[in-house]
């Protein structure tokens, strides 16, 4: 139980209909999950306006009710907070019902349209390797120390996050490596977080379905720098355009890190394989087996990091030179018949061109790049036909499917894919709806040598269509496939 009046600490409060001095349990913004003695805060969410819910909350339970508007009828005994932002108030409520658990640790956040997951994942194991209690938040995973907490959101609503910061601190983690999402910034789940550092990656052509300009994504990227404390660090890509803008106004102590740019943090490339990277930064050499110029971006950045949160460097570039691909990134095999497969998380224009020309990069000869590629549905549809155009342009063969068309028509997500097919590129390119069958077409076209590049779902098991979920894993379908051809 805690004091109403305790977790309201930091909340701008227009008006108080009743008393604060109450105990209320959990914090909920779902009625479905409410229980008599919740206080309820009702958000205008970007499909869904709680304060339709207000009544329902009351009639299960709920002793106090958080709204931006007082509904018509007021009931006694049950106490109303005015405010003018209800997501704002309920990120300052979390924090201070699990006791502010940011501050107990040094929480890092990563933010940036590609990069995030690598970033934040090879942290998280850099530090467990260096002796750390480490924690990670991720698309992939939710990490304390060595238990997994299944992900469901890049960035976990509010209540949630503080209650995983809060277990970790429980668990005794130092250093918390957690990826930060425009729509979790946006949807105010970082306000009232202590960031004891943040990074950007890059910026590039994602998330306009939410956001309704590209300015508008940058801009909300920019507010979490925006909003970092003066002794926290501020870690930017310069190699993008954007990474000075971030730190524009940023009170942080401000870094740079680039491949291409003079900045604080330098790398470059001596050597590329399959198998991985030679790498020089800020000096010294090191080996790693992550590849392509994207990675190599990610790793300066995880060096950055340690440095600056004081880790030897040496000891750093040993740890560098043993860590594994984070799942889903650019994850390769090479199977008995000498054909290459790629898994790439790669649903972006950027990513798939940086996944292709990596790739490019590194064949030696007359291996042929063999593409299997579709795009979300219900996602930012503009990017259909550059992510047709890209796959086109930089493979031997491209085969369009479908990737998870949600509620969408697959078919017609397609044909907006094949727009962007240039008349030089129209001979290049299938489409064959069923992703296993395009799979299987794709190995059929392979010899050995050659490159099989599987994009857009990377570490992802299931396939979504029409709101059901089913099992669906690209690297397992695709070594089986091939395993078939040794029969």
């Amino acid at each position: 139980m805690k004091k109403l009046k305790d977790i309201l600490y930091n909340v701008s409060i227009n008006k108080v209909y009743g008393s604060v001095d109450i105990d209320i349990n959990q914090l909920v913004f779902d009625t479905r999950l409410l229980q008599k003695g919740d206080i309820f805060i009702a958000q205008k969410g970007w499909k869904v306006d709680g304060h339709l819910y207000i009544d329902l909350a009351v009639e299960r339970g709920a002793k106090a009710i958080i709204c931006e508007r007082i509904p018509n009828q007021i009931i006694d005994k049950v106490t109303y907070v005015l405010v003018d932002d209800s997501s704002e108030a309920l990120a300052f409520m979390a924090a201070n019902y699990f006791e502010n658990p940011s501050k107990k640790l040094k929480l890092i956040g990563i933010t940036g349209t590609n990069g995030k997951t690598t970033v934040a994942t090879l942290l998280y194991h850099l530090f467990q390797k260096a002796g750390f209690k480490a924690g990670l938040i991720s698309t992939v995973a939710n990490k304390i120390n060595q238990k997994e907490i299944k992900a469901t959101h890049t960035t976990p609503n509010v209540v949630s996050l503080n209650s995983l910061l809060n277990e970790m601190v429980q668990e005794s983690v130092d250093y918390c490596f957690m990826e930060v999402s425009s729509h979790g910034i946006h949807q105010k789940r970082t306000t009232g977080l202590n960031f004891a550092g943040g990074i950007f990656t890059n910026l590039t052509h994602d998330h306009l379905d939410y956001h309704n300009t590209f300015a508008e994504y940058r801009d909300v990227k920019k507010s979490f720098f925006d909003s970092l404390p003066e002794d926290a660090f501020a870690l930017v890509n310069v190699d993008d355009k954007n990474g000075l803008f971030m730190i524009q106004n940023c009170e942080a102590q401000k870094f740079t890190y680039a491949l291409k740019t003079n900045a604080a943090y330098k790398a470059k490339i001596l050597e590329m394989q399959f198998n991985g990277t030679l790498l020089n930064i800020n000096g010294k050499e090191v080996w790693t087996k992550l590849i392509g110029n994207f990675n190599v971006s990610n790793l300066l950045a995880i060096y950055a990091v340690a440095d600056l949160l004081g880790l030897d460097s040496l000891k750093t570039l040993q740890i560098i030179s043993e860590l594994e691909s984070v799942a889903g990134r650019f994850q390769y095999d090479i199977s008995d018949s000498g054909i290459i497969s790629v898994v790439d998380y790669a649903h972006t224009p950027d990513a798939l061109v940086n996944v292709l020309e990596t790739i490019n990069q590194i064949r030696t000869g007359n291996e042929k790049i063999i593409t299997v590629v579709g795009c979300g549905g219900d996602r930012d549809k503009d990017k259909r036909p550059k992510m047709g155009h890209i796959a086109s342009q930089l493979s031997h063969q491209v085969i369009f499917t479908a990737d998870n068309p949600r509620s969408e028509d697959p078919q017609q997500i397609i044909i907006e894919m094949e727009l962007g097919v240039e008349a030089q590129n129209q001979h290049k390119f299938l489409s064959i709806l069923d992703r296993k069958q395009a799979m299987k077409t794709a190995v059929s076209m392979a010899n050995k040598g050659d490159i099989i590049l599987l994009a857009g779902k990377g570490h992802e098991n299931y396939q979504e269509i029409k709101g059901v979920r089913t099992e669906f894993d690209d690297r397992k379908t695709i070594i089986n496939l091939l395993n078939e051809l040794k029969k």
